[in-house]
């Protein structure tokens, strides 16, 4: 039996995540919804690293992931490798969940952050003697399962996350919840349980064809209360493994989650409507459209072809015609650093915008 507060909030999520934002043409539209999935990958890999201490700012991060460029630490590898991890999740959504993709996924989260000559999956043996601590004091907050019954859990944990429904109906955001938290309990890795766990949650709702969490960032929302997802955790196993503390934790980050993407697209609703206004009487396509918007907002910012191409998932060629274009009327200035080209925008973009004919 749920309880009420675990009810009510599920019927929230599922009311808003239907009508007004299923609607909204900015994520339904092929022309735009890559760049809101984009953002929303981005977003997370970077405060999914931030929660297990990688300091990198998200602006550097940002810049990172859109130029291309190799990471010059660990904090901007963890980032890089989270990203990578969520790419690996879509594109294996509709697969089932296997031992094998849940280490592929690990291996993604950890490459090139694992001490030197680490297992290649980096999997805890009986003679590791894990726990789980409490950074404030040492207190001892959570000791996982014995070593030797992680293949056994882990065959029984797909087995859950593979399964159809069964007896009473299990919503498909009560299922993620769970598979994040059994992965983070069982704790089967040295390091990288919470960030594959967080992964494992994304990987659930998606192939549940829970399609709005791909504009969601969940990792995001714990960021700003690491001190409550912490003690979730310890509730529910201080009260023999009552998960209804976990749960409405997450529910609660979930709701506040699509309330700040209906805040976004709000946000960015505005935006291009200001945007479109100024260029009402110009032709340039909704990338370059996007590009000025952002353009607007942050004079002197510059853009590289390949940071435009991973931005709106085009090719080589495409984001180069674009910019040029953009060039060519004075939008940008084109520059060129080594062997890259720089699109540098103007002080007085919103003039130039103005001034078009």
């Amino acid at each position: 039996m749920l309880a009420d507060p675990v009810l009510e909030k599920l019927h929230a999520i599922d009311r808003d995540a239907s009508g007004h934002i299923s609607t909204s043409e900015q994520i339904t539209n092929p022309a735009t919804k890559e760049r809101y999935v984009q953002r929303s990958l981005v977003e997370e890999a970077i405060t999914s690293s931030q929660l297990e201490g990688a300091s990198t700012t998200r602006e550097v991060a940002k810049a990172m992931i859109r130029s291309g460029r190799e990471p010059v630490d660990r904090s901007e590898r963890m980032i890089l490798n989270n990203y990578r991890a969520i790419q690996l999740i879509s594109r294996s959504k509709n697969e089932p969940l296997t031992p094998e993709l849940v280490f592929a996924l690990h291996r993604t989260i950890t490459e090139g952050t694992l001490p030197e000559g680490a297992e290649r999956n980096y999997v805890r043996t009986p003679d590791d003697n894990i726990k789980v601590y409490d950074d404030r004091d040492d207190t001892v907050l959570h000791v996982p399962p014995p070593a030797d019954q992680l293949s056994q859990r882990m065959d029984l944990l797909c087995q859950f996350a593979n399964e159809e429904q069964t007896g009473a109906f299990l919503p498909p955001v009560l299922k993620a919840i769970i598979l994040h938290f059994w992965l983070a309990y069982d704790h089967p890795f040295i390091d990288g349980n919470g960030r594959t766990a967080r992964a494992l949650f994304y990987w659930s709702v998606l192939s549940q064809g829970f399609w709005l969490f791909e504009f969601v960032s969940i990792s995001s929302i714990i960021h700003k209360a690491p001190i409550r997802y912490a003690r979730s955790f310890l509730y529910t196993e201080t009260d023999e493994n009552d998960l209804t503390y976990f749960i409405l934790f997450q529910l609660t980050v979930i709701r506040r989650g699509i309330t700040e993407l209906h805040a976004y697209l709000d946000r960015k609703t505005r935006e291009i409507q200001n945007t479109e206004r100024l260029l009402r009487s110009s032709v340039f396509n909704h990338r370059q459209v996007a590009l000025l918007g952002h353009a607007l907002r942050h004079p002197g910012m510059e853009y590289t072809i390949e940071s435009h191409r991973s931005s709106h998932g085009i090719s080589y060629q495409t984001a180069r015609t674009d910019l040029l274009d953009l060039a060519q009327n004075r939008l940008v200035i084109q520059t060129k650093r080594g062997k890259t080209f720089l699109f540098r925008v103007p002080p007085d973009i919103s003039d130039r915008l103005a001034g078009l004919p």
